[in-house]
């Protein structure tokens, strides 16, 4: 009489055979993601590895410092590293986040931003090679415009823009409140809104398309709205 298989020996049988690997480049299917370690300090942005393959890119950011943080990365615009491809925000101490992103070869900075504000502490690296960076350009944005309101004033509008500029406007609340940060554009038409809660920073990436006075309002409910003008040549 022939024995009978075991259970587990028939399941374990039916299953494909996987094999875990360690390091810091993980396929998923025919593309291959880099993960970098970033340890963002209070006066130190250390990023694991600076020479990079292009291709996606994830830096594996873990907050060191005593301060909320914020990791970018800056390409380069005409020798200037302005240019944001990438960022993170929001990171409290001790907490790690997930910075993706997909990179062409060229030069770049990551710049690691205790406390949220300033140009931040940058480390240069290098990405060489001939892949991909689908959507890097789109989720990206020229430079930020960061203001914020106690419930009475629209401060950290100053100067103007230049049409064909893409912006990230952010809105950090003071107020005791919900504020919703709008921006019209010169024929006043609603070009992007987001909400932010008390103690939030809100976020909303607008294409400068046209020359003329754009709006920029904070609106409470219940409360008249708070209007801001910025020239765009």
């Amino acid at each position: 009489m022939l024995s009978r298989p075991s259970v587990a020996a028939v399941v374990l049988g039916a299953l494909p055979f996987v094999v875990s690997c360690g390091g810091g480049d993980a396929e998923t299917g025919s593309r291959t993601t880099t993960t970098v370690a970033v340890a963002a300090g209070e006066d130190s942005c250390d990023v694991e590895r600076t020479e990079l393959e292009a291709g996606a890119v994830t830096f594996a950011v873990t907050n060191e410092g005593s301060s909320t943080t914020e990791v970018y990365v800056y390409g380069d615009d005409e020798g200037e590293f302005t240019r944001v491809v990438a960022e993170v925000e929001n990171i409290g101490p001790g907490i790690s986040r997930d910075l993706e992103t997909d990179l062409a070869a060229g030069s770049y900075e990551i710049a690691c931003k205790p406390g949220q504000t300033g140009d931040g502490i940058r480390t240069p690296i290098t990405v060489t090679g001939d892949g991909s960076a689908g959507g890097s350009e789109e989720a990206g944005y020229d430079r930020e415009i960061e203001l914020s309101t106690d419930g009475s004033t629209i401060t950290g509008l100053d100067g103007g823009a230049t049409s064909g500029e893409r912006i990230e406007f952010t809105l950090t609340n003071e107020a005791d409140g919900v504020r919703i940060l709008e921006l019209k554009d010169p024929e006043g038409a609603v070009a992007g809104e987001v909400e932010v809660e008390p103690g939030a920073t809100g976020e909303v990436v607008i294409d400068l398309e046209a020359a003329g006075t754009w709006q920029v309002i904070v609106e409470g409910e219940g409360l008249a709205d708070l209007v801001a003008e910025l020239a765009v040549s």
